[in-house]
């Protein structure tokens, strides 16, 4: 029976790498994967200090479950040049930092223990894709994903690719493709079963005998099966059974039933138009980098879901963690994955490698039915032929199920994917020296494709760099930012040929310092790198239906100062509901319904409240003095929700929330913590700047410094489970606010 077990502890990590490192252990670190090589502050940091060689080594001791078997070690992803070896001989060489790679150790392993080195060079190797150029975001060196012991049989199960037929129809279909490996070419001999599962439930089972290391089972027919849809992810299950002279070998495999085509008319899941609202997503955190677990993954994945309310997320510019995918899948969120670039391409042997990581992508991920379209282009590159027919041959070759696309910015770029997908930075542009054009918030397609009629299109990059907003920017550019978001949504829902529009980009993150601020931030999400909103979250989330949570958001800190001149209007208030209330002091009400004029074409336009609304005598009543204010959500004329600003604002209390109750333990995982400074309405206090202490007691660590300072009224960090369980505390201390105490508990 085949064993996959985690093996991610008792790592001796060191640096550097030389021939020591292959025959003996190195004095270094105990360390548990995922890993990340060196640590970063949370801005303004030299990058190339991980642009280096690092080595990490375990034993691996003789099992008699060995015998007779296939040994082997999976790692989902180590960055970015990783070489392994076995009792100082080679094993395998790796070049990709985001696709899985096994290392063989069949025949290699003796009696007694073996020593397993692997190198990871950090170096931004010109040879590897994305490597080569200027790329705007950071490759930290490192095991930074899982690594597994596999043990098989000696001829078992690869992969399986599951195809599904007549989804949309009563009586569906499945093709579940089996292929086994067979590295020391055995005569092929034994039987092989496939069972559809619907949980627990037999949905259809079917056996063969072996004869090829590539066969395909078909089941037709099959009634009372769901689709997988945003709003309700029916999943299914695979199981794969091998039976052989030397043991059983078994994998199951997770798909859905559901249909994904761009077209002229727009994007159609399961028939159905769908408009997709997404936003891009570095998958990088404060401190650690790449190297975050499942849970982090996770909640990554439910912030785009279920905070931002978007129906798409990009994995921009690489493949991203199984776990998120996986979670993808589970939640209902459509993913557009591609392949690791940004603008450069190589020469030869770099074109080979990233068409090598198309194929590696797709095998990995081809039964997600999360994932509706293959990225096979370097975002944002110039155009160049066969290398991009070549990425699309093999792609369509690899999984035919699912269409192409190809991330540019420039216009009239040729066309060889099946859905043009275009970076429209034009809303902003008008900004720049030279420009004489006026503010359009996206181009007409043709313009972009210059192609002479319709195709299938889809929006894959907008703002982000043409108008960067911190979270504690005056509140006007805050309200700027909100707008532009608004102007593209609005314009992407306003055009049917748009299959939709993903904004750039969820979360700010660390880059090299050709880009950002200077301080080594992008500051480019509609979340900072805690994840914590800035008002432009709320132009995604505000365009749910009610039913999936109320959203009420007035863009504004409530302080008749903070903008350019003075006051607080125009006020945007970012919202579902049919219509707003606006209180001031205790004789000034309105009531406004949203600003359909303006953005006649998003499902929920915000209500915007500006001197149109009020006499002069009402404005005159504004007077000198700052009134408390209140801000009322309405629907079918009931109050549904509610916010309340105080006319003079004073720090009240520090709140302390924790993602969940629980953190794994087992595992290296995480979880978040939230530290707010707020009022005594309940509101964050926006430009509340002042350090406070986190200390930690029990099975549980935090990443990056124990002292944080609260950035626009708030900061956070990750609590990391150090492998024992039970509870644990968390203290958050501050000169200004009494102390804040929070449970979890590893479990």
């Amino acid at each position: 029976m085949r064993t996959t077990t985690l093996f991610n502890d008792n790592w001796i990590f060191s640096e550097g790498f030389g021939n020591d490192a292959l025959t003996a252990m190195r004095a270094g670190e105990a360390v548990r994967l995922p890993h990340n090589a060196v640590d970063l502050p949370f801005n303004y940091f030299d990058e190339k200090c991980y642009q280096r060689a690092f080595t990490y080594q375990k034993v691996i001791t003789w099992q008699p479950e060995f015998e007779g078997r296939e040994v082997s070690v999976v790692f989902d992803g180590a960055m970015a040049d990783a070489e392994v070896f076995l009792n100082g001989e080679p094993v395998i060489a790796h070049k990709d930092g985001y696709t899985p790679f096994e290392a063989r150790l069949t025949g290699r392993l003796k009696q007694g223990d073996n020593l397993l080195t692997v190198k990871i060079d950090g170096s931004e190797n010109p040879e590897i894709p994305p490597f080569g150029g200027r790329i705007d975001y950071l490759t930290y060196a490192g095991i930074y994903r899982d690594a597994w012991l596999k043990i098989t049989t000696p001829v078992s199960i690869r992969h399986a690719k599951i195809e599904t037929q007549d989804t949309l129809s009563a009586a569906k279909g499945v093709t579940v493709r089996v292929d086994l490996c067979n590295p020391a070419e055995r005569t092929l001999s034994g039987t092989l079963h496939v069972t559809l599962k619907d949980g627990e439930k037999v949905i259809a089972s079917t056996s063969q005998p072996v004869s090829a290391v590539r066969q395909t089972f078909a089941f037709s027919g099959l009634t009372g099966l769901s689709l997988w849809e945003p709003e309700n992810p029916q999943l299914y299950t695979a199981e794969i059974r091998l039976e052989t002279e030397a043991g059983t070998d078994e994998l199951s495999a997770t798909f859905g039933f559901r249909t994904a085509e761009f077209t002229v008319e727009g994007f159609k899941l399961n028939g159905k138009l769908l408009k997709i609202r997404g936003l891009n997503r570095h998958q990088a955190w404060p401190y650690s980098g790449y190297a975050m677990g499942r849970r982090a993954q996770e909640r990554d994945a439910e912030i785009l879901k279920n905070d931002l309310k978007c129906n798409l997320v990009r994995t921009s510019h690489y493949p991203q963690s199984p776990w998120f995918l996986d979670h993808c899948d589970r939640i209902g969120l459509l993913v557009f994955e591609e392949i690791p670039g940004w603008q450069h391409i190589g020469g030869d042997e770099w074109k080979a490698e990233s068409v090598r990581n198309v194929e590696r992508m797709i095998t990995r991920d081809w039964n997600h039915p999360s994932i509706i379209l293959w990225g096979v282009r370097i975002n944002e590159s110039q155009d160049s032929h066969d290398f991009y027919a070549e990425t699309n041959r093999v792609a369509r070759e690899t999984d035919p199920t699912r269409q192409t696309g190809g991330v540019r910015f420039i216009t009239e770029s040729e066309f060889l994917e099946d859905v043009y997908t275009m970076n429209d930075f034009y809303l902003g542009s008008e900004e720049m020296p030279g420009a004489n054009h006026s503010r359009t918030p996206l181009r007409d397609q043709q313009v972009c494709t210059g192609l002479p009629t319709k195709v299938p299109y889809m929006v894959t990059e907008f703002n982000g760099h043409m108008y960067p907003t911190k979270r504690h920017d005056q509140e006007q550019r805050q309200a700027e930012h909100v707008t532009r978001h608004l102007q593209v949504l609005n314009a992407m829902y306003g055009d049917r040929s748009i299959s939709g529009a993903i904004g750039w980009c969820a979360f700010d993150y660390n880059t090299h310092k050709d880009f950002g601020s200077g301080d080594r931030i992008c500051h480019h999400g509609v979340m900072d790198m805690f994840r914590e909103p800035k008002f432009a979250a709320f132009a995604y989330a505000s365009q749910c239906e009610p039913d999936d949570g109320v959203i009420l958001k007035p863009v504004t800190f409530w302080a008749r100062g903070e903008r350019n001149i003075g006051g607080i209007m125009p006020l945007i208030v970012l919202t579902n509901c049919d219509e707003v209330e606006f209180v001031y002091g205790p004789h000034l009400r309105k009531r406004v319904g949203p600003d359909r004029e303006t953005y006649p074409h998003l499902p929920h336009p915000p209500v915007v409240i500006d001197r149109r609304h009020f006499s002069a005598q009402e404005l005159g009543s504004w007077g000198m003095a700052w009134e408390d204010g209140e801000i009322i959500g309405y629907i079918d004329g009931k109050p549904v929700a509610s916010v309340t600003f105080a006319g003079g604002a004073v720090p009240t209390r520090l709140e302390v929330a924790a993602d969940e109750e629980t953190l794994p333990a087992a595992t290296k995982d995480q979880l978040r913590i939230v530290v707010r400074a707020l009022d005594q309405m309940g509101n964050l206090l926006p430009f509340l700047d002042e350090p406070v202490s986190v200390h930690v007691n029990g099975p549980a660590r935090i990443l990056g410094p124990a002292t944080l300072v609260l950035s626009g009224g708030s900061s956070g960090f990750w609590l990391e489970s150090t492998g024992g369980t039970g509870p644990v505390e968390v203290t958050v201390s501050s000169p200004r606010f009494a102390s804040q105490t929070i449970r979890v508990t590893a479990v």
